[in-house]
Protein backbone atom coordinates (compact mmCIF):
# COMPACT_ATOMS: atom_id res chain seq x y z
CA UNK A 1 0.00 0.00 0.00
CA UNK A 2 0.64 3.34 -0.33
CA UNK A 3 2.73 5.58 2.29
CA UNK A 4 2.01 9.18 2.71
CA UNK A 5 4.54 11.93 3.18
CA UNK A 6 2.15 13.60 5.63
CA UNK A 7 -1.26 12.13 7.27
CA UNK A 8 -3.99 14.93 8.95
CA UNK A 9 -6.50 14.38 11.44
CA UNK A 10 -8.87 16.94 11.79
CA UNK A 11 -11.38 16.40 14.17
CA UNK A 12 -11.96 18.62 17.86
CA UNK A 13 -12.92 15.27 19.80
CA UNK A 14 -10.05 14.55 22.01
CA UNK A 15 -10.61 11.12 22.83
CA UNK A 16 -11.40 10.20 19.62
CA UNK A 17 -8.04 12.44 17.98
CA UNK A 18 -6.22 10.32 20.79
CA UNK A 19 -7.72 7.13 19.50
CA UNK A 20 -7.25 8.00 15.69
CA UNK A 21 -3.97 9.05 16.13
CA UNK A 22 -2.80 5.33 17.51
CA UNK A 23 -4.50 3.28 14.67
CA UNK A 24 -2.48 5.71 11.94
CA UNK A 25 0.50 4.96 14.05
CA UNK A 26 0.10 1.39 14.43
CA UNK A 27 -1.18 1.54 10.62
CA UNK A 28 2.22 3.14 9.32
CA UNK A 29 0.34 4.70 6.29
CA UNK A 30 2.67 8.03 6.73
CA UNK A 31 5.75 9.29 7.86
CA UNK A 32 4.43 12.28 9.30
CA UNK A 33 1.11 12.81 11.30
CA UNK A 34 -0.18 16.37 11.91
CA UNK A 35 -3.62 16.71 14.15
CA UNK A 36 -5.71 19.72 14.28
CA UNK A 37 -8.52 20.50 16.19
CA UNK A 38 -10.60 22.53 13.89
CA UNK A 39 -10.45 23.95 9.75
CA UNK A 40 -9.13 26.40 10.49
CA UNK A 41 -5.95 25.35 12.46
CA UNK A 42 -5.26 22.78 9.50
CA UNK A 43 -5.63 25.40 6.70
CA UNK A 44 -3.14 27.54 8.79
CA UNK A 45 -0.74 24.67 8.31
CA UNK A 46 -1.50 23.18 4.89
CA UNK A 47 -1.66 26.44 2.71
CA UNK A 48 2.35 27.13 3.16
CA UNK A 49 3.19 23.65 3.84
CA UNK A 50 2.57 21.21 0.80
CA UNK A 51 5.15 22.22 -1.37
CA UNK A 52 7.54 20.52 1.28
CA UNK A 53 6.31 17.19 0.86
CA UNK A 54 7.15 15.20 -1.99
CA UNK A 55 5.07 14.21 -5.17
CA UNK A 56 2.73 11.83 -2.89
CA UNK A 57 -0.85 13.23 -2.27
CA UNK A 58 -1.38 14.73 1.32
CA UNK A 59 -3.63 11.92 3.67
CA UNK A 60 -6.58 14.07 5.18
CA UNK A 61 -9.40 12.56 7.83
CA UNK A 62 -11.64 15.18 7.91
CA UNK A 63 -14.56 15.17 10.62
CA UNK A 64 -17.77 17.26 10.03
CA UNK A 65 -19.10 18.90 12.96
CA UNK A 66 -16.20 21.35 14.98
CA UNK A 67 -15.98 24.65 16.12
CA UNK A 68 -14.80 27.80 14.26
CA UNK A 69 -14.31 25.83 11.28
CA UNK A 70 -16.09 22.93 10.18
CA UNK A 71 -15.53 19.75 7.77
CA UNK A 72 -17.81 21.59 5.24
CA UNK A 73 -15.98 24.93 5.79
CA UNK A 74 -12.71 23.28 4.97
CA UNK A 75 -13.28 21.70 2.62
CA UNK A 76 -14.86 25.07 0.84
CA UNK A 77 -11.67 26.99 1.53
CA UNK A 78 -8.97 24.43 0.68
CA UNK A 79 -10.80 23.53 -3.03
CA UNK A 80 -11.05 27.20 -3.26
CA UNK A 81 -7.19 27.46 -2.55
CA UNK A 82 -6.41 25.13 -5.45
CA UNK A 83 -3.62 23.71 -4.19
CA UNK A 84 -0.72 22.38 -6.57
CA UNK A 85 -0.76 19.04 -4.36
CA UNK A 86 -3.28 16.43 -4.60
CA UNK A 87 -4.95 15.49 -1.47
CA UNK A 88 -6.91 12.38 -0.76
CA UNK A 89 -9.91 13.28 1.65
CA UNK A 90 -12.15 11.25 4.38
CA UNK A 91 -14.73 12.46 5.72
CA UNK A 92 -14.89 10.64 9.32
CA UNK A 93 -18.12 11.82 11.14
CA UNK A 94 -20.54 9.86 13.43
CA UNK A 95 -23.41 11.15 11.16
CA UNK A 96 -25.49 8.50 9.22
CA UNK A 97 -27.52 12.20 7.80
CA UNK A 98 -28.34 11.45 4.24
CA UNK A 99 -27.96 14.31 3.40
CA UNK A 100 -24.68 14.22 4.62
CA UNK A 101 -23.39 11.95 2.43
CA UNK A 102 -25.03 13.24 -0.28
CA UNK A 103 -23.32 16.67 0.13
CA UNK A 104 -19.52 14.77 0.43
CA UNK A 105 -20.53 13.21 -3.19
CA UNK A 106 -20.64 17.48 -4.16
CA UNK A 107 -16.58 17.33 -3.50
CA UNK A 108 -14.14 15.90 -5.91
CA UNK A 109 -11.31 15.82 -3.18
CA UNK A 110 -13.98 13.81 -1.10
CA UNK A 111 -12.67 10.37 -1.79
CA UNK A 112 -14.88 8.52 0.89
CA UNK A 113 -17.14 8.81 3.72
CA UNK A 114 -15.99 7.19 6.85
CA UNK A 115 -18.91 6.72 9.93
CA UNK A 116 -17.14 6.91 13.23
CA UNK A 117 -15.61 4.57 15.08
CA UNK A 118 -13.18 3.58 12.93
CA UNK A 119 -10.55 0.61 13.31
CA UNK A 120 -6.85 -0.42 11.85
CA UNK A 121 -8.56 -2.92 9.82
CA UNK A 122 -11.45 -0.58 8.23
CA UNK A 123 -9.31 2.20 8.19
CA UNK A 124 -6.85 -0.10 6.16
CA UNK A 125 -9.62 -1.90 4.02
CA UNK A 126 -10.94 1.64 3.02
CA UNK A 127 -7.12 2.70 1.80
CA UNK A 128 -6.82 -0.35 -0.26
CA UNK A 129 -10.26 -0.43 -2.05
CA UNK A 130 -8.81 3.14 -3.22
CA UNK A 131 -5.03 2.70 -3.55
CA UNK A 132 -4.21 -1.01 -5.12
Amino acid sequence: MKKFDLACLIDDDEIFAFGAKRIIEMSEICNELKVFNNGQEAIDFLVPSLDKFDDRPVFILLDLNMPIMDGWEFLDSFTALAPKRSAIIYLITSSIDPADLKKAHEYSSVSNYIVKPITKEGLLETLSSDFE
